[in-house]
C-alpha cells in the first residue's frame, strides 16, 4: 500500500488537522512526520474545539493508530498537556497512540535558546515560537541531540546533563537579559518524561515497512505549511524541517517510490503569522474582515495573522515542489460577502511579469498583478452538498483549477468536521 501525503501550501494555518480528522476513516494509520509544538491542530466536532500540538490528528477515532514519526521533535512538558486533556475526554491515547525512538527530544535549555537567540535578533527577529524548535534540530543535525530512543537507556540522564551544560554556556555568551529557573524547569521536565515512558516506541522505519507490507492504509500529516520548509519557503523566515512532501519520506522512513496521493490543502485566502514577506498581504477594511471572520489567530501561539488575498504564484510553485495530485480548498465561507475578489496570478519582478516564485519576495522586488473575480452573498455554513454552492464560488473554484491544473476535490465551508463538501472524486 501506497503512503498518501496531506500537506499544507501555504504560510501553514491552512485547515490540516480539520481534513486529516475527516480523512482518517478512510485510513489504518496517521502518521505524523515534522514539526513540533509550534505546529496547533484545531478540529471541531460535537461542538467542542480540540487543539492537538504534536499528537496526529487521528487521535480522537477509535481502532486507528497514531504515529509520531522520527522527524518530529517533541518537547515532553507539552506533550503530556496534550495526553491529559485527552485523558479528560477518555480517549485511550495508550492503546492508539504509538513514538518513533529516533524523534528527538526538545529540552527545557532549547527553548531558553530560543529566546535568547531571539532576543539577540532585535529587530531583525525572524518571529520564532519559542518553543526550542530551531535550537533542537540544530542538536540533531550537529549530531549531538538526545532522542526517545535514549531515554531507555541507564545512563540517558548523565547525556542530558551534559547537553544542558552546553546550552547553559551558549545562553550566556548571548548576553541577553534571559530570566529562568532551569531546576524548576527541570522538575516539569523529568515528570513529563516519566509519562513519555508509558507509551509505546517504536523502529517507525521498521513498523511503517510492515504496514505497507499486510496492506494497511497510511496518511502522513504534515505540519507548518510548504512555505515555511527550510530549503524551499521563504528563508530565514521559516521553520527548521522539511514541510513538503520530500519531508515525509526522511521524516518518516518512505521511499519516494511507495508515496501515492499527494492533497494539498489552500485558504481560499492567504494569511502569514510572524515575519517575512508577504506580497499579497491586505492592510485594509478587506484584510480586516478577513481576520475576524475567519478568526485568525494562532491555534498553539495566539497571534494574530496577518491576512490578503490568494497568491496563486506561491501556490503554484508550493504544488510543483510537492506533486500535489489533489487540492482541498478550506474557509470559503470566510469570503461570503465580498463583492469582488483579487487573485495574484503574476509578479512585476524588476519591471518583469514572471510566474514562478522567485528567489527574493521582499516588497522592494514584487508587485503583485491580480486577476478580478465575482464575489458571492450567500451563506456557506449551512450547506452539505456541492449542488448547493453559489454560482460564483463555482466559478472561482473552476478558475483556480483553470490555473493550477489539479482538480480541487473539497471545499470547506466552516470548521466542523460536518461542513466538508467533496465537489468531485477522483
Amino acid at each position: 500500500m501506497a503512503v498518501d501525503l496531506l500537506l499544507g501550501l501555504q504560510w501553514g494555518d491552512e485547515g490540516k488537522g480539520k481534513i486529516v480528522d475527516v480523512f482518517t476513516s478512510n485510513y489504518d494509520i496517521i502518521a505524523r512526520f515534522q514539526g513540533g509544538p509550534n505546529a496547533g491542530h484545531t478540529l471541531v466536532f460535537n461542538g467542542k474545539k480540540h487543539v492537538l500540538h504534536t499528537i496526529p490528528s487521528g487521535i480522537f477515532h477509535e481502532n486507528k493508530v497514531n504515529l509520531v514519526g522520527n522527524g518530529v521533535v517533541i518537547d515532553p512538558v507539552i506533550f503530556k498537556k496534550e495526553l491529559d486533556k485527552l485523558a479528560e475526554q477518555n480517549v485511550d491515547y495508550k492503546k492508539s497512540l504509538c513514538i518513533s525512538r529516533k524523534a528527538h527530544i526538545i529540552l527545557p535549555t532549547h527553548r531558553l535558546l530560543d529566546a535568547a537567540s531571539e532576543a539577540s535578533k532585535g529587530k531583525a527577529k525572524i518571529g520564532s515560537t519559542l518553543k526550542g524548535i530551531g535550537p533542537t534540530y540544530m542538536d540533531k543535525t550537529g549530531r549531538n541531540g538526545i532522542r526517545v530512543g535514549d531515554i531507555e537507556l541507564s545512563d540517558w540522564k548523565d547525556k542530558y546533563r551534559a547537553l544542558a551544560d552546553k546550552h547553559e554556556a551558549m545562553i550566556e555568551f548571548y548576553n541577553v537579559d534571559i530570566q529562568y529557573d532551569l531546576k524548576e524547569l527541570e522538575a516539569d521536565f523529568f515528570e513529563a518524561i516519566e509519562t513519555l515512558k508509558g507509551l509505546k516506541f517504536i523502529d517507525s522505519e521498521e513498523y511503517v515497512h510492515q504496514a505497507q507490507q499486510s496492506g494497511k492504509s497510511i496518511l502522513a500529516e504534515g505540519a507548518q505549511g510548504s512555505l515555511l520548509d527550510i530549503d524551499f519557503g521563504t528563508y530565514p523566515f521559516v521553520t527548521s524541517s522539511n514541510t513538503t512532501a520530500a519531508g515525509a519520506c526522511t521524516g518518516l522512513g518512505v521511499a519516494p517510490n511507495q508515496i501515492g496521493k499527494v492533497y494539498g490543502i489552500f485558504k481560499a485566502y492567504t494569511t502569514r503569522v510572524g515575519s517575512g514577506p508577504f506580497p499579497t498581504e491586505l492592510f485594509d477594511k478587506d484584510g480586516e474582515t478577513m481576520a475576524k471572520v475567519g478568526n485568525e489567530f494562532g491555534a498553539t501561539t495566539g497571534r494574530a495573522r496577518r491576512c490578503g488575498w490568494l497568491d496563486l504564484v506561491a501556490l503554484r510553485y508550493a504544488c510543483q515542489v510537492n506533486g500535489v495530485t489533489e487540492l482541498i480548498m478550506m474557509k470559503g465561507d470566510v469570503l461570503s460577502g465580498f463583492k469582488t475578489l483579487k487573485v495574484c496570478t503574476a509578479y512585476n519582478y524588476n519591471g518583469e511579469t514572471i510566474t514562478h516564485l522567485p528567489y527574493n519576495i521582499e516588497e522592494e522586488n514584487i508587485t503583485p498583478i491580480y486577476t478580478e473575480v465575482k464575489g458571492w452573498e450567500a451563506d456557506l455554513t449551512g450547506m452539505t452538498e456541492a449542488s448547493q454552492l453559489p454560482e460564483n464560488l463555482n466559478a472561482y473554484v473552476e478558475f483556480l483549477e483553470k490555473e493550477l491544473n489539479i482538480p480541487i476535490t473539497i471545499v470547506s465551508v466552516g470548521p466542523d468536521r460536518k461542513q466538508t463538501i467533496v465537489r468531485k472524486k477522483i
